[in-house]
């Protein structure tokens, strides 16, 4: 897409289609989600939007990856920068107008001047009968009511924040819940990866592709997901456990990460390959995740970049979270230390 030649992302919040919801198409409603930027100053506003599911959500039985939603409309998009999570009047820019997105095409807002140095509030009116969004999202999200703003979920989120600026590359971080940053505090940006952005600094982009749930068979698919993935220079991937959680068979599983790693780098990418995270899997599952692992480790990271396995600073038996199966705000920092360490020669 040519929108990812000119635009980068802004933010180290992920807001992916995670799922789907239903409303009266005649309704309108009016929303607000709040986003931490990256880069502070001024910049040319670009807000990309999408109307497919990017990943399977929960058990799979009602939102799969690459389900297509149907038309909504976007009848006013505006943009303001703030300082943090407010019902206050803004001085908002119109981004766009009278707009519907449909499944056919991404659909990217005309680019606007806007000075962000904090947080931008992105306020939008919209109607539909099934929109997507993100159900477990991390971002502040209020609509407007007869009663005064609402916390919510039900909003379609961009799904990136893009401005135009000179970078030394592109990185994405693609994963599942948490990569997203789930074990983190809402709005806290806590999550290993925006503290590894941190690390890394304001030379590169950073992209946040976390989706909770999200499979390595989802990304294997060849969707919307892995094609906003390869547009980055380097990628970190850190997935699968929510394929042996959910059952997946393990040839499978293996099959599926093979796959994600042979096109990232067919794709001429830098691949930073990591090792599934520990997490609760049961007594059942534990030998398939050892063994999902040990294939990671031995057959898969010879054809990747750097490979990094987060278990050793997330337990102290190799097993065993200490910091909870989605890392807390500890565990994320010494995920983040550890990770840096191991690829701060190649930034």
């Amino acid at each position: 897409m040519s929108y990812f030649t000119e635009f980068v992302s802004n933010t180290t919040a992920s807001s992916a289609n995670q799922f789907f919801f239903l409303a009266d198409p005649a309704e309108k409603h009016t929303c607000r989600v709040f986003y931490r930027v990256t880069v502070a100053g001024r910049f040319a506003y670009s807000l990309l939007f999408g109307n497919t599911l990017d990943s399977t959500y929960a058990d799979g039985k009602v939102g799969q990856a690459n389900m297509e939603c149907l038309p909504w409309t976007i009848h006013a998009l505006r943009a303001a920068p703030c300082n943090g999570v407010t019902e206050e009047d803004l001085p908002f820019i119109t981004l766009t107008e009278n707009t519907e997105v449909t499944s056919q095409r991404a659909y990217t807002t005309p680019p606007v001047e806007l000075t962000v140095d904090n947080y931008l509030c992105i306020e939008m009116t919209f109607s539909g009968a099934m929109l997507p969004y993100h159900e477990e999202t991390l971002l502040p999200i209020l609509e407007k009511s007869d009663d005064g703003w609402q916390p919510t979920k039900k909003m379609p989120l961009p799904g990136m924040v893009g401005i135009r600026r000179e970078v030394k590359g592109k990185i994405g971080f693609v994963g599942d819940s948490i990569t997203q940053g789930i074990g983190t505090p809402m709005d806290s940006y806590t999550h290993w990866n925006a503290l590894l952005a941190e690390k890394i600094g304001e030379s590169f982009a950073h992209y946040n592709l976390g989706i909770g749930y999200a499979r390595a068979n989802d990304i294997a698919s060849h969707g919307h997901w892995l094609e906003r993935a390869l547009q980055n220079d380097i990628v970190f991937l850190c997935i699968g456990a929510n394929d042996i959680l959910q059952g997946y068979p393990e040839q499978q599983i293996k099959n599926d990460l093979t796959d994600i790693v042979t096109t990232i780098k067919a794709a001429g990418k830098t691949l930073l390959l990591q090792a599934v995270p520990p997490f609760e899997y049961g007594e059942e599952k534990f030998p398939v995740w050892e063994r999902v692992n040990a294939f990671l480790r031995e057959t898969l990271a010879p054809k990747a970049d750097l490979f990094f396995d987060p278990a050793p600073v997330l337990t102290a038996d190799g097993k065993t979270p200490l910091y909870g199966g989605h890392p807390n705000e500890t565990g994320c920092a010494l995920w983040a230390e550890g990770l840096y360490q191991a690829v701060r020669h190649l930034f």
